[in-house]
This record gives structure tokens, C-alpha cells and sequence, in this order.
């Protein structure tokens, strides 16, 4: 029976692991994959109309902005504690002595400070929001306000590097400005250049405006409830509504940004929410697998050593049998037996399987995962389960046993 009851232990402790990673881990690989971006873009509505009809954005576009000092409130909506990381951009077209064309420029937060009107502080910036950048030289601190980042593609081809001087014209004259480091993003970014927001803002006289905004969320995935929502939230009724709202999804986060920031739109990356939904989904279902697996096996495991015992018993089970023993009787000492170990073997691998659960949190995503309390209640059903699906064989072996047989040594 301690065979029995270290199948058990093994089975449930690999269960309750998987089962507690599956349960925990959407936030988990939620944000592991903040880690490659914003999914929400905010911008002026005008400008939004013309960015959905012809994919242009820009100065040329609109002249119509949205409101650095509206920025906090991105942090104040309903979901605003899934709002992770986000940076404002003022972008414009700018010339640059020595350069052919006119190139983009974009002001931005690097690494800023900021107080909320409650009084939370918090810093973010394209520092967090864009962190796969290789970037040569240094990144951009608050006070930088006379030295810029150069994208790679520039640098490259007019042989620039750390620590060179920049002259650029605008509408508040001419102004030189130190290269203090040189990025390589493996985009269209690698051909503009990067400031503080305030550079850019002094350079064209757009005090407190920004283009756009971009936020990182924690998000739920998307079902039909939130595929309808996004086309037209008021062809929700009001329990779908209050539902819809109260919920994480990436499209009611974005219409929590819009009711924040005025005459603003938020337009979700849709590529970038899907795959976080397919990535989700996908994990969760391998654990679940894992899970059925583990208990198949156990299931097998504990059918073989039970059989296996009852044969080696035969004889004393016969010998009961001979002197009046009901099958029923024997049937219901052997299972108290092995559910007796098995209950052993739940608690035992219940706890192993908490360890199991921490030491894939720490190693996977550099937390701990809270136990849930719903897999308590599942592994003793399973304990029950696996015991008693696995004495089946046993039982059909023990009710054709004939005891003449057996005490003949047939």
C-alpha cells in the first residue's frame, strides 16, 4: 500500500501544481508579454479618422492634440491598476543640418516621475514600454533636455555616433542638440530620433500638447461578449453592458480612456490582443493536459499495483471467501485500503505539489504564485476518482476468484 499511496502522492502533487500555474498564470504570461509593448494607442479623434481611412498620422494630418496634463487619468479609470506602463509622444518633422530630408522627431518620457492627484507615485516611459531596444551609448533621463537618441538607421547612414552634435531648425530657430545614445528597435524607429517631451514641445512651441499615447494592460482575453462590445457598446443590453465594463478586456479598458482623456480615441492593437488571448488559451490548455496525463497515468499505476496485490492475496482472499466471507465485503476492505493510502498520498502530494507550483513560479515568471483554494476540493475528487477507477481491474479479478481454486494452489 505505499506504493500505492507514492502513485497518488506523485499524481496529485503534479496535478496541484498545474492545476494552481493554470489558475494563476494569466497575469503571470499577461505580463510577460507587456514586455513587447503597448496594446492600446490614444489619440485626438480627428486625427484617428484620418489614421483608420488612409494609415496617416503625423503634423500633416491634424493640428488638433491631446493634453499632457490629462495624462494621470489614464490611471484613474475603472481598470486603471491593469494600466502598466505608458508614454506620451508629440511627433513632428524637423530638419537636420548635414541630412537630405526632413526626418522624424518624437518627444517623449523616458524614465519619468510621476505624482497622481491621489498621491501614488509611479515612473514610466519608453524605458519600460520599448525595453527590447538595444541601445548603444545611454538612455535619455528626465533632465536631458539638450541631448536626443539617434535611431540606428540614421547614425548609420551619416556616419554619427555617441556623443556628436546635432543641428536642427524649427519654428523657434536653430538649436544643437548631443547625441547621447543610438537605438536599434528592428523597426521604422531606427530612422527617426527620440527626445524628452519637452525638447520637443519647446522646439515647436507645443507647450502641454501631446500626438498620441501609448498604454500597456493587462488584459482578458476576448469572447463574443467583447467582440460584440467592440463593434458598438450600445447594441449591449445593461447586463452585458455592467458585465462587459467590469471586465478586463481590451476594449473596455480602451473605452475607459476615452470617457478619461477629451475628444480622444483609444484604438486597440488587435494583432497584439489576439495573440496575447491565442498564447493564454494555448498555455492554459497544455497544463490542463498535463494535468488529465498525470492522473491517466496515475490511474494506470495504481490499476497495476492493485492487481498485482490482490493476486498476492489471492489465497487469503480465498481463505475469507471459504469460511463466508461476502464478495462485497472483501470488495469494501480492499477499497478502505487503498483509500486509506490514497488519502495519505493526496495530502502528501498536495503539499509537494504547492512546492512544485512556487518553484515553477520563481523560475518561470520571477514570482511566487498564490495557491487557489478551488484546487483543494479537486484533488481530493480526484484522489477518490483515480483510487477507484484504478481498483476496477482489481475488483473483476477478486469477483471471479473462485477459492477451491485458490487454496488448491490452482
Amino acid at each position: 500500500m505505499v506504493m500505492i499511496a507514492f502513485t497518488v502522492a506523485l499524481g496529485v502533487s503534479l496535478a496541484t501544481a498545474m492545476m494552481n500555474v493554470m489558475l494563476g498564470v494569466g497575469d503571470k504570461v499577461n505580463k510577460e508579454l507587456k514586455t513587447y509593448g503597448a496594446n492600446i494607442t490614444v489619440m485626438h479623434k480627428d486625427a484617428s479618422i484620418l489614421d483608420d481611412l488612409y494609415g496617416i498620422h503625423g503634423e500633416d494630418v491634424s493640428d488638433k492634440f491631446l493634453l499632457e496634463e490629462e495624462i494621470p487619468k489614464v490611471k484613474q479609470i475603472f481598470w486603471g491598476f491593469n494600466i502598466v506602463d505608458f508614454a506620451p509622444y508629440l511627433e513632428r518633422s524637423i530638419e537636420v543640418k548635414g541630412f537630405l530630408e526632413k526626418v522624424k522627431i518624437y518627444g517623449t518620457w523616458f524614465h519619468h516621475h510621476l505624482v497622481m492627484p491621489t498621491g501614488e507615485e509611479l515612473d514610466t516611459g519608453i524605458k519600460n514600454l520599448k525595453n527590447w531596444w538595444e541601445v548603444k551609448g545611454e538612455w535619455l533621463e528626465e533632465e536631458d533636455e539638450n541631448e536626443i537618441m539617434l535611431g540606428s538607421l540614421l547614425a548609420g547612414k551619416y556616419n554619427y555616433q555617441v556623443g556628436d552634435t546635432l543641428e536642427f531648425t524649427s519654428d523657434s530657430g536653430i538649436k544643437k542638440l548631443k547625441i547621447k545614445g543610438i537605438f536599434n528597435s528592428g523597426g521604422d524607429d531606427d530612422s527617426s530620433i527620440y527626445a524628452n517631451l519637452k525638447t520637443v514641445q519647446d522646439l515647436f512651441d507645443l507647450k502641454g500638447k501631446i500626438s498620441l499615447l501609448e498604454v500597456s494592460a493587462l488584459t482578458t482575453p476576448d469572447n463574443d461578449l467583447a467582440k460584440k462590445a467592440a463593434q458598438d457598446p450600445n447594441s449591449l443590453t445593461i447586463s452585458e453592458y455592467e458585465t462587459w465594463y467590469c471586465t478586463a478586456y481590451v476594449s473596455s479598458i480602451s473605452y475607459q480612456l476615452q470617457e478619461a482623456l477629451t475628444d480622444s480615441v483609444a484604438k486597440p492593437n488587435r494583432q497584439v490582443a489576439e495573440s496575447e488571448g491565442t498564447i493564454l488559451n494555448k498555455t492554459e490548455l497544455l497544463m490542463l493536459l498535463i494535468c488529465i496525463l498525470s492522473s491517466f497515468a496515475s490511474a494506470l499505476g495504481i490499476s497495476n499495483l492493485i492487481t498485482a496485490s490482490v493476486i498476492e492475496r489471492s489465497q487469503e482472499i480465498g481463505l475469507i471467501k471459504a469460511i463466508g466471507g461476502t464478495s462485497t465485503r472483501i470488495i469494501l476492505l480492499i477499497l478502505t485500503e487503498i483509500v486509506l493510502s490514497g488519502i495519505f498520498g493526496g495530502i502528501f502530494g498536495y503539499v509537494a505539489g504547492i512546492g512544485f507550483t512556487q518553484v515553477i513560479g520563481k523560475t518561470v515568471f520571477s514570482s511566487y504564485i498564490e495557491p487557489a483554494i478551488i484546487v483543494i476540493p479537486i484533488d481530493i475528487a480526484l484522489v477518490f476518482a483515480v483510487t477507484i477507477l484504478g481498483s476496477i481491474p482489481a475488483i473483476r479479478y477478486l469477483l471471479a476468484l473462485k477459492p477451491t481454486e485458490v487454496l488448491h494452489g490452482r
